[in-house]
C-alpha cells in the first residue's frame, strides 16, 4: 500500500484485519492527503490503531468529523454533558458491552465508522475484539453463501439481557430501560454490500433478533451459524487497550466485543461515530423501519449527509 504526500505508516498487524498508523498526530488539523490515506487504510485494513495520541474531546471529535458527518451520541442514551457527539464508553455495573455486535444496526442508518478514545484502562484485561465481517463472508460454504444472500434480519435495541448475571441489578435495569427508552425495530439484509468497496459481507450482530419469513428458533439457529464464522480467530484482532489510544473502524464491514476480564476495576472510553448510509443487500433491496422512525434527531438523512 502506497501512500503519498504524508508521512502516516501503516503497519499490518492481522493477517484479515487490523493495521497499527503511525507518523500521525491526530490532535493537529489533518490535510486532505492524510485524511484521504486514512480513510483508505481503514477500507483496507478494516480497524485502524493510533497509540500515544494527546487528544482531548475537542481533538477527538474534530478527527472523527475530518472522516464525515457525525451522529449524535446514541439514539437514546444521553451524550456527555457539554458535547452532543460523545458517548462515554463506562464499564460499570450492567453497562458493558461484552457480545459482539454492529454499533446502532437497530437504525435505519447505522453508523459509517467508530472512533474510541482510551481514557481510563485497568492494569489488566478490558481489551477490545474486532472481527472482519467480509472476511467471514468469503469462508462461508456456497451452499450456505447462497442462502445467506438472500435473508433479511430484524435488528432491536430491545434484546434480552436476562442470561448475563451482570444484567440482574437495578442499576443495570435502570441502564435498559434509558437504553429502550424508544423502541426501534429495522429490518437489514444480513448480506449487505460495502458502499464504496463493494465488498458483501455479514450485517448481523447482537442486535439481529430474527429471520424474515423464519420463526424465532430458525433464526436463532441460523443466525448463531452464520455468526461462528465472523468470529474464528484468523477473522479478530484483539486490541490492548493503554492510555491516550484512539481506535477507528469501519462499522460497515465490523463488529466488536469488549472483553469483560477486568474484575472491578475502572475503564473508560470516549466513543464518537460518523454518521453512514443505509445498508443495501446483494439483490439490491434497501433496509427498511418496522419500528420506531429514521433517528433523524441521531444520523442525518442519507441526503443530508
Amino acid at each position: 500500500m502506497t501512500l503519498t504526500d504524508t508521512r502516516l505508516h501503516v503497519h499490518r498487524i492481522g493477517g484479515r484485519i487490523g493495521a497499527q498508523i503511525s507518523g500521525v498526530d491526530l490532535a493537529a488539523p489533518l490535510d486532505g492527503d492524510t485524511i484521504s490515506a486514512i480513510n483508505t487504510a481503514l477500507l483496507r485494513h478494516k480497524a485502524l490503531f493510533f497509540r500515544e495520541q494527546q487528544l482531548d474531546d475537542e481533538a477527538q471529535v474534530r478527527f472523527a468529523a475530518s472522516l464525515g458527518q457525525l451522529t449524535t451520541a446514541h439514539p437514546t442514551v444521553p451524550a456527555l454533558a457539554g458535547s452532543d457527539h460523545i458517548l462515554a464508553v463506562d464499564g460499570g455495573e450492567g453497562a458493558r458491552a461484552n457480545n459482539w455486535h454492529t454499533d446502532v444496526t437497530f437504525v435505519l442508518s447505522p453508523p459509517k465508522a467508530t472512533t474510541l478514545r482510551s481514557l481510563v484502562v485497568p492494569e489488566y484485561g478490558g481489551d477490545t475484539l474486532i472481527a472482519n465481517t467480509a472476511t467471514a463472508y468469503t469462508d462461508l460454504p456456497e451452499p450456505l453463501r447462497r442462502l445467506a444472500d438472500g435473508l433479511q434480519a430484524v435488528h432491536s435495541n430491545d434484546y434480552d439481557y436476562i442470561p448475563h448475571p451482570q444484567f440482574g441489578t437495578e442499576e443495570a435495569e435502570q441502564r435498559r430501560e434509558v437504553f429502550v427508552s424508544t423502541r426501534y425495530q429495522t429490518v437489514h439484509p444480513v448480506v449487505r454490500v460495502h458502499p464504496e468497496t463493494g465488498e458483501p459481507n455479514l450485517f448481523i450482530g447482537g442486535f439481529a433478533q430474527q429471520l424474515i419469513g423464519l420463526s424465532r428458533t430458525e433464526s436463532r439457529d441460523l443466525l448463531r451459524l452464520l455468526q461462528s464464522y465472523v468470529t474464528r480467530p484468523e477473522n479478530v484482532v484483539r486490541w490492548r487497550w493503554a492510555p491516550g489510544d484512539l481506535v477507528l473502524f469501519d462499522n460497515r464491514t465490523t463488529q466488536h466485543y469488549a472483553v469483560d476480564d477486568y474484575g472491578d476495576l475502572p475503564r473508560r472510553l470516549h466513543r464518537v461515530t460518523v454518521a453512514g448510509d443505509v445498508p443495501v443487500g446483494l439483490d439490491g433491496r434497501p433496509s427498511y423501519v418496522v419500528e420506531g422512525d429514521a433517528a433523524t434527531h441521531y444520523t442525518p438523512t442519507p441526503q443530508d449527509a
